[in-house]
């Protein structure tokens, strides 16, 4: 039996490092430093500095004054209302969507703040926040605000008032909403984030770049060969990194005028003739007074960063950097990219994205689950969640999430079981049983592939959820189940009947 078990971290407080002498001080006049620090840094070296000494690499070290946990404020992006991940999001919003058997999309980037010691984060949303805010209270609210740090994780909701009537409009107008909030910290730049991406960061190399080439803004690129770069919003750069063009999802001869030199930003030249493009991830640094400027003065009406605002700022004269990322990263923002993340992680011999590295650990809300129970059970290339109850079956290349009952003689292949809430009792079970309920799990001899099962559901005994007629979209709400990319979601707390063929 080839199986994974994987539990959780629960994130605890970290001491934080000695301060040098010279390390920042509370009240000490931000942006002033930073003009200070640049002008010093001209001063010593007459060449202008190239990213490719501060992209993103294991090998590389960071040494930021002031340090990130004083000096730089986390802003999470919630999205929108999530409709190309319906019905996942009919409940929760996008960044609250369970990942990985224990996990929710939002602890990824909470988490590459939390090991990049931005410890000042804020998450905004407006879409079904209720189990988000939750979520992170439980996981995050009192853990990361130790003795003399003023660490935190708050949820910002979208709100009506005088100076703003509407709700949230995009990306920039969420930020525009608040910044009478974020200027009230004494930092030096906002790290802008989505909620909804899978990768593993240090944000403090990302900051250095920003800081050693006196950006106004940074944007993390994504290198990529041509068939991917059609999807994506490309940049061109020149020879220092600078950003001098944008173009959303070009194709034809104007996607070859976006082919750059990667080799700039770090790539050898063997990868960088095989990833000539380079993608925005969504993923921006700004200088604090940068984005004052931008929002209020120079852009007060746009709503989006990456079509209107960073694309204004480099015509504008602004210095807009590229910083280079090359590792994992999934935008989850279909059906079909959710499922194929999810089941990545089952991959053998090395995982899409591993839950399992110790230097940059994935935190969650800790649940104190007993650890899952399997009962003469064929488990193969699996990731089974915490607090499982597992009986006489058969799993192959599948993520089973926290709670998942799964019954005699049931099948499951290719699929993503999200688990439960609670777990009902063996009162609760006979009840239901005697007025021809159907328990929270997978019934007996149900046999589901390619699928995803959201919590909460109810699977009746001998249940195919199969496709078997190989259909690509359908929505059968009323029924508990869309059909998305030929991947069957069954909605969460749904009620599917025992002989029900999907």
């Amino acid at each position: 039996m080839a199986m994974m078990a994987m539990g959780a971290a629960s994130w605890a407080p970290i001491p934080a490092p000695a301060r040098a002498a010279a390390a920042f001080y509370p009240g000490r006049d931000l942006a002033a430093a930073r003009r200070r620090r640049g002008a010093a840094a001209a001063a010593r070296r007459p060449f202008v500095f190239t990213p490719r000494a501060v992209s993103d690499s294991r090998s590389s070290q960071t040494c930021l004054d002031p340090d990130a946990s004083t000096s730089v404020l986390g802003i999470i992006l919630g999205g929108g209302a999530g409709t190309r991940l319906y019905p996942l999001t009919k409940k929760r919003a996008k960044p609250a969507v369970p990942l990985g058997a224990n996990y929710r999309l939002i602890d990824i980037p909470v988490s590459n703040c939390l090991n990049s010691n931005v410890s000042k984060i804020y998450v905004l949303t407006q879409f079904n926040s209720a189990s988000l805010n939750r979520h992170l209270s439980r996981a995050y609210g009192n853990n990361i605000s130790g003795y003399k740090n003023e660490g935190f994780v708050e949820v910002l909701a979208a709100q009506q008032s005088p100076e703003n009537p509407n709700w949230f409009q995009g990306t920039a107008d969420a930020v525009r909403q608040y910044l009478w909030l974020f200027e009230e910290h004494n930092v030096m730049e906002f790290l802008i984030l989505a909620g909804d991406h899978l990768y593993r960061m240090d944000y403090q190399k990302f900051i250095q770049a920003h800081r050693e080439t006196d950006a106004d803004i940074t944007v993390a690129a994504l290198p990529m060969d041509e068939e991917r770069a059609t999807a994506f919003g490309l940049m061109k750069i020149d020879d220092e990194g600078r950003i001098i063009e944008f173009a959303e999802k070009p194709k034809g001869e104007k996607l070859k005028s976006m082919m750059v030199d990667t080799t700039i930003l770090g790539l050898d030249t063997e990868r960088a003739k095989e990833l000539p493009y380079i993608a925005s991830m969504g993923i921006y640094v700004f200088s604090k007074d940068v984005m004052l400027k931008l929002l209020r003065q120079n852009f007060p009406a746009a709503n989006d960063f990456g079509s209107e605002v960073i694309p204004g700022a480099t015509e504008i004269g602004m210095r807009v950097q590229a910083y280079l990322y090359d590792g994992y990263w999934e935008d989850i923002g279909t059906i079909e990219a959710f499922y194929n993340a999810n089941l990545g992680i089952t991959k053998k011999p090395v995982p899409d994205f591993s839950f399992y590295d110790r230097s940059a650990a994935i935190y969650t809300q800790p649940r104190y689950l007993p650890p899952s129970k399997v009962l003469d059970a064929d488990v193969t290339d699996s990731v089974i969640g915490e607090g499982c109850v597992i009986r006489h079956c058969t799993i192959n290349h599948s993520v089973v999430g926290l709670r998942s009952c799964i019954s005699d003689g049931a099948v499951i292949e290719d699929s993503l079981l999200m688990g439960a809430d609670y777990y009902e009792t063996e009162t609760d079970k006979k009840a239901l049983s005697e007025t021809g309920g159907i328990p929270i799990g997978i019934g007996k001899n149900a046999h589901i592939r390619k699928a995803i099962i959201d919590k909460n559901a109810r699977i009746g005994e001998n249940v195919k959820i199969i496709n078997v007629d190989n259909i690509q979209e359908a929505s059968r709400e009323t029924d508990g189940y869309f059909i998305k990319s030929g991947i069957v979601t069954v909605i969460k707390d749904a009620l599917i009947p025992s002989g029900t063929v999907i």
